[in-house]
């Protein structure tokens, strides 16, 4: 007879921990290792010259897709987070997301603008599924006053960023270096057909996570098992309709423009649909807030909650658009501006990008440990949000340098944007794990998976406004546009440090639920 199961609040099985956080730790590992390992070759492949096996397209025309498709990665995490909460389950929503995901990777590696384009839309969708709700299950693994539940979504978050680290390496080898290039020539096969190796290995690290998360659902207990089911009379065919009216509405959003296109009434390009999506996804923002602050169904307490949370969406949107630009501008910048070359060997120029993730490693631990030392002076999330933000702007103030070193044609030293990595890291371990903990702390129950997908909406604007700013890369000179990012920045961080204090008075007014009661303090 196998051993009954720990309760939540004794399992301590993983490291202190309970047994199931091993099981989405290394799901989200390797998820995140498949996205970061696509994602940093992504613009390169784009902006390649055909003869080297790339897409030919010029930086406007990458920078705009580019962004369009980070931002939707993470926006539909709003209707992934919203199909768990009510149809699917956490658990279920996650499995089949990283399934979709893979299917996107392998459409990636065949090398073909058709299959270009579907692996993108493939791995947008599987995202949304899969993102939203595996975090979602890390909170369900706690009781509410746990007190662990804040060091579980640290370790959680080393996860991600060992995936993070070993993507760009693994991936970026495979598509960029001239020794793998070498191997396929001497076996036949074109050099340019690197990058779709490197699309492929991504689509093998999904796969490791996919069978590593069946093989340990066992241990994730009740945590995602079945969605919520809706109270009060009709209310379940109430939401079938609004999942049959959603469903038509988005067949038609996409169906019909390539109807338009396909018969010619119409003239569709990539740029023009990116641009029409941010459009949407305006809407999708102003819609959102509008039906959160206007719906009668909070209570005052709850209304509170929801209003910090949208001072942290705006606060997030500014900071990933800032420091998203690692995968656009900051690796147009490492691939023509930079000498990467380290003890006279050249290395390829998506190594740079494991840079944030190695930093992350190191100085996680030394976060986690500086946020318990401070105890009742430990800063609120505004606070440390508004820190985060002034590091996303002097990480970008150390390349107005950089790039007018860089105006006459030369090569900087790989250096300047390891500083600007280094600041933007710790910009990162004051926004990002804290903000995932917020959420699951000030969102109400009834809407925990969509609360997360509100948290992924911000990355997805602040993605799509980097794609935006990395469109303008030929267009501007690079001292003006990381002038411009800069204080953009700087102004967001100052703005946020001012409602600090009228935030923290809100929360004490009815606190959210917390182990001590207290505002939300980050791990």
């Amino acid at each position: 007879m196998p051993a009954p199961v720990p309760l939540p609040s004794q399992d301590a099985r993983f490291f202190g921990h309970p047994r199931g956080l091993s099981t989405l730790f290394f799901t989200e590992l390797w998820e995140r290792f498949s996205f970061y390992g696509m994602r940093a070759i992504l613009i390169l492949f784009m902006t390649a010259p055909l003869a080297a096996g790339g897409l030919g397209f010029d930086t406007a025309k990458a920078g705009v897709i580019y962004g369009a498709y980070t931002a939707l990665v993470y926006m539909v995490a709003l209707p992934g987070g919203w199909l768990a909460d009510r149809f699917l389950g956490q658990r279920r929503a996650t499995l089949y997301g990283g399934i979709v995901i893979m299917g996107g990777h392998v459409s990636l590696a065949v090398p073909t603008l058709t299959s270009f384009y579907l692996g993108l839309a493939l791995v947008v969708i599987g995202t949304g599924l899969l993102k939203p709700n595996i975090s979602a299950m890390v909170g369900q693994l706690y009781a509410p006053e746990d007190a662990r539940r804040d060091a579980g979504f640290s370790i959680y978050y080393m996860g991600i960023n060992i995936g993070a680290f070993l993507a760009p390496l693994a991936c970026g080898w495979l598509a960029q270096s001239p020794r793998f290039r070498d191997v396929l020539s001497a076996a036949g096969i074109s050099p340019g057909a690197a990058w779709h190796f490197g699309f492929a290995m991504a689509a093998v690290g999904m796969f490791i996570g996919l069978v590593q998360y069946v093989a340990g659902s066992k241990h994730l207990g009740s945590a995602g098992l079945e969605p919520i089911r809706p109270a009060g009379a009709g209310a379940a065919a109430r939401q079938r309709r609004q999942l049959a009216l959603g469903l038509g509405v988005a067949v038609a959003a996409i169906g019909a423009p390539i109807l338009l296109a396909a018969t010619g009434v119409v003239s569709l390009s990539a740029e023009a649909v990116a641009r029409a999506f941010g459009w949407i996804l305006l809407a999708t923002v102003v819609g959102l807030f509008a039906w959160i602050f206007l719906s009668a169904s909070w209570t005052p307490a709850e209304r509170r909650r929801l209003v910090v949370i949208g001072v942290l969406f705006l606060g997030a949107a500014v900071f990933w658009a800032v420091f998203e630009q690692a995968g656009s501008t900051l690796n147009l910048f490492a691939e023509r501006s930079t000498d990467n070359t380290l003890f006279g060997m050249s290395f390829p120029t998506t190594w740079l990008l494991s840079l944030n993730s190695l930093f992350i490693i190191a100085l996680a631990p030394a976060f986690a440990w500086l946020w318990v030392r401070l105890g009742s002076r430990d800063p609120s999330s505004p606070a440390k949000f508004a820190v985060g933000l002034l590091f996303a702007g002097l990480g970008f103030a150390i390349l107005i340098v950089a790039a007018r070193l860089a105006a006459d044609g030369a090569r900087v030293s790989p250096m300047w944007l390891v500083a600007t990595y280094f600041l933007h890291t710790i910009g990162e371990l004051c926004l990002s794990p804290v903000g995932l903990s917020a959420m699951t702390r000030l969102a109400p129950a009834r809407v925990a998976g969509l609360m997360m997908g509100v948290w992924f909406l911000a990355a997805s604007v602040g993605n799509y406004l980097g794609g935006q700013m990395a469109s303008l890369y030929e267009s501007l000179s690079l001292p003006a546009l990381f002038g411009a990012v800069t204080v953009f920045a700087l102004a967001a961080a100052l703005l946020l440090a001012l409602l600090v204090k009228p935030i923290e008075r809100m929360l004490r007014v009815t606190p959210p639920p917390g182990r001590d009661g207290s505002p939300d303090r980050a791990p």
